[in-house]
């Protein structure tokens, strides 16, 4: 007779990060910010209990969480009008003093460091790890950026009106913190509409912490179309700087260049992996797990691979086990309460209905002719007993995603990988610029020559040649090719002249159309 096996016993949640022990200490943190059950938006120089409090869940396991407290056009339009009364007071502030006061905002930010990243995990999903890092992100960048502001911001004036700032939930600290406080730090005011699918008391905190240090920072909610007019289109804005899809984007984008107004907008593209004449499988091998980061929930991830026909069998031996090794799981669960948090490659998704949308994606592209070629799956031991489960998706793998899927030319923004087979380097190249536009890809090819000859003709604005190509901070130029990105580039130096006044005639390098270079 055949042993009974004993199911793992499923780990408890790590002590101490419950959801209720992180709101409480952010109303200790930050009582001016929050209520007893939502949060206030910040506009005027004052916490307000207006807006329609959206009800919110946790995407780790369903708990009931603070939704953003939705405005309407009316008082964005309130909101806007006092951001430039602060950015007419706050753009005369001498240089040392707003270094200063930006640095004590850091430091206050460094001080509540694991409840800034406690809160991503529990509004986001993201793995304690990489909310660190998140977190860390945005203020070692903002540190670097102080320490040469003086140089940057040289012959250089803040704007006439303040940045208005639209960003997506997936980095609220690294991305959307870090760039309103360099917007600041050059001398502007910042208004920042806080993403609707989650992230909202972690920026609350965030921006709680930095207007302590008397720093002009906006934080309002609401529905992006119906608080779009006023935060692209009013006059008093001197800047857009979005992050987010190409559908919102695009709509944008067609707002600021007939307005001539400044923008930085970066969006979605279909970054691509390219295989040609390629023999190093340990080194791809090695690199597979760490592209599901955060379940591939990122602006650079690679959720494309473009093939050699004649490789695919040893593409095949690297890619499966290295793609069976990626933990998903419970972000806060544990196996001993004494264990430091786990080590996880991602969490869950964004919310139930997104990880929903992908598994009707991915069943639509099988039943039209693609191939499944990996399932991952959820182990029990990887959840605390009880909560919801709906919005994990563990792995997947298809070959030849059909044209009508949108697996095949769009970003799945998810754990979803496809793999398209090519039999010349013309199709190697049409295949990796499927999306019209990217912002990362990568060619792994034995021979420098033929990636020095292909890699210009892939439409991304970064290629790397055989590793992973990332977004960049500080002095690493960063923009986009074709619909990925529209507006001015950035990284170092080029953040700052973005959102500041240079010499007349002064063109800033970036994706304009030629006929409406900004000046």
């Amino acid at each position: 007779m055949a042993p009974t096996l004993t199911p793992p016993t499923p780990p408890p949640p790590h002590p101490g990060a419950a959801w209720d022990d992180a709101w409480r200490r952010a109303l200790v943190a930050a009582p001016e910010a929050f209520q007893a059950d939502r949060v206030r938006n910040l506009w005027a120089g004052t916490w307000r209990a207006d807006g329609r409090s959206l009800p919110a869940t946790s995407p780790v396991d369903g708990t009931a969480i603070a939704g953003p407290p939705m405005l309407g056009p009316d008082t964005a339009r309130q909101a806007v009008r006092a951001c430039l009364d602060q950015h007419r007071g706050w753009r005369h502030t001498p240089l040392v003093e707003r270094k200063a006061r930006v640095t004590a905002a850091l430091d206050a930010l460094d001080t509540h460091r694991d409840l800034l990243a406690l809160l991503l995990v529990w509004e986001i999903g993201k793995p304690w790890r990489l909310a660190r890092a998140d977190v860390d992100r945005a203020i070692d960048g903002v540190r670097w950026y102080v320490s040469g502001i003086d140089r940057m911001a040289a012959g250089r004036a803040p704007l006439e009106g303040p940045v208005s700032n639209i960003a997506s939930w997936n980095y609220p600290m690294s991305v959307l913190v870090h760039a309103m406080l360099v917007q600041v730090l050059a001398g502007n005011a910042v208004i920042a509409k806080t993403p609707t699918d989650g992230g909202v008391a972690c920026l609350t905190l965030a921006c709680a912490l930095a207007a302590r240090e008397g720093l002009p920072v906006s934080l309002v909610s609401g529905s992006g179309r119906e608080l779009s007019a006023e935060l692209v289109g009013s006059p008093e804005i001197g800047c857009v700087s979005f992050v987010g899809g190409r559908d919102t984007g695009a709509g944008i984008a067609t707002a600021v260049t007939d307005l001539g107004k400044r923008h930085i907008l970066e969006q979605e593209g279909l970054n691509t992996w390219g295989i040609w004449n390629f023999s190093d499988w340990p080194s791809l091998a090695a690199v597979i797990p760490k592209l599901f980061d955060y379940g591939k929930q990122r602006c650079t991830a690679y959720p494309r691979f473009v093939v050699q026909r004649s490789l695919f069998a040893e593409f095949l031996d690297a890619y499966l086990p290295a793609v069976r090794s990626v933990r998903a799981g419970h972000p806060l669960a544990v196996a001993d309460p004494d264990d430091p948090l786990p080590e996880l490659d991602f969490g869950p998704l964004i919310n139930a209905a997104k990880a929903k949308e992908l598994r009707d994606q991915v069943a639509e592209a099988v039943d039209r002719g693609a191939v499944p070629l990996h399932e991952g799956t959820l182990p029990d031991a990887a959840f605390p007993p009880g909560g919801s489960r709906d919005a994990y998706l563990a792995p997947v793998t298809l070959l030849e995603p059909p044209p009508s899927s949108p697996l095949h030319h769009a970003e799945p923004f998810g754990p979803v990988d496809t793999i398209v087979l090519v039999d010349t380097e013309a199709e190697l190249l049409a295949a990796m610029n499927a999306s019209n536009g990217a912002l990362v890809a990568t060619l792994s090819t034995d021979d420098p020559a033929t990636y020095a000859r292909l890699a210009p003709q892939v439409r991304a604005f970064k290629v790397g040649h055989g590793k992973p190509r990332s977004r960049g901070d500080r002095d690493e130029l960063f923009g986009g090719f074709g619909h990925a990105w529209r507006g001015a580039f950035v990284g170092g130096e080029l953040l700052v002249r973005a959102v500041t006044a240079g010499p007349e005639g002064e063109r800033l390098p970036g994706n304009f159309p030629d006929y409406h270079l900004m000046p």
